[in-house]
């Protein structure tokens, strides 16, 4: 029990000392042109290092907080403004997923068209237009990814309610911090830590994994190469999936960066009381006022 207790002191001591040293000698782990940097950058992408870094810049914000409700609200209304319009601008992916839907209908239905090529700076891109039809999908998934935490702003996420509309305002901001904490941000580590080695994989090789230490890793450096999967479902069909993988990664970053918010937010609400519910709260304008009132509730 006290080994664990001093390796996790230690570890947290350390994540200062990482940090910095990594601030300061970015080439060791961003020289991409160098294998052993790609490398350093995978294993650090999913280290206990980069935990306990994250955990200490969590408990220094969260100190700040306690003792500054000004910083708090300041860290809350900033951080929810670019998670606001970080969602808000990803929403657009669904009027050019409607728009390029539209164009292939047209294009292959009554033009006969079979494939499309765009170069408005010069460079000519084509591709057949099972191609822009199978990237549809893409468009889908930047929403899906990257509005989770607008929509969890906007209280618009579906809720299964047992207990929380009947207990009182201290009591639901007990629950938000627990469920943070407890659920929110263990779930997305571990969906971090698979995702992470599964993107990684379909772009070197030879292939890494979460049992390689840092030294094999180095040793694997020798033989590394880019090989970035470009593998479709049909012959002539869109072939970057690998940008699905990295729209995972941008989920689980953002919603983590989410459940801190929340975190801050329902401490604060807790200790200034019910009239601070949904303080600075940037919500929406949908001109429907039986959707701002759920959103509010919720």
């Amino acid at each position: 029990m006290i080994d664990a207790i001093l390796w996790f002191f230690t570890n947290l001591g350390l994540a200062f000392y990482n940090l910095v040293y990594a601030v300061i000698n970015p080439a060791t782990w961003l020289d991409w042109s160098n294998s052993e940097s790609v490398l350093r950058f995978v294993y650090y992408g999913a280290s206990q290092e980069l935990f306990f870094v994250l955990l200490a810049l969590f408990l220094i914000l969260t100190i700040a907080t306690g003792l500054s409700r000004r910083f708090g609200w300041g860290l809350v209304r900033g951080s929810e403004f670019v998670l606001n319009w970080t969602g808000r601008i990803a929403a657009w992916a669904g009027f050019l997923m409607v728009m390029q839907q539209i164009m292939i209908v047209f294009l292959q239905r009554i033009f006969r068209v079979s494939e499309i090529s765009i170069g408005p700076f010069g460079t000519v891109f084509t591709k057949d237009l099972s191609w822009y039809s199978e990237e549809l999908k893409l468009y889908n998934a930047i929403i899906v990814s990257l509005c989770v935490a607008w929509t969890f702003i906007q209280g618009g996420h579906v809720r299964v309610d047992l207990v929380y509309s009947a207990v009182g305002h201290r009591t639901k901001r007990i629950i938000d911090m627990v469920g943070s904490v407890v659920f929110m941000m263990p779930a997305l580590i571990l969906i971090w830590l698979y995702s992470w080695f599964f993107l990684w994989r379909s772009l070197i090789t030879p292939a890494t994994s979460a049992s390689d230490q840092l030294d094999r890793l180095m040793l694997k450096a020798r033989a590394m190469r880019w090989n970035v999967e470009t593998i479709g479902f049909s012959p002539n069909g869109f072939n970057a999936y690998f940008l699905f993988k990295i729209l995972i990664l941008l989920f689980v970053a953002t919603a983590f960066f989410q459940a801190c918010v929340f975190f801050w937010r329902s401490w604060l609400e807790l200790r200034e009381g019910e009239m601070s519910a949904g303080r600075y709260m940037d919500y929406d304008i949908t001109g429907d006022e039986d959707i701002a009132l759920a959103s509010r509730i919720n």
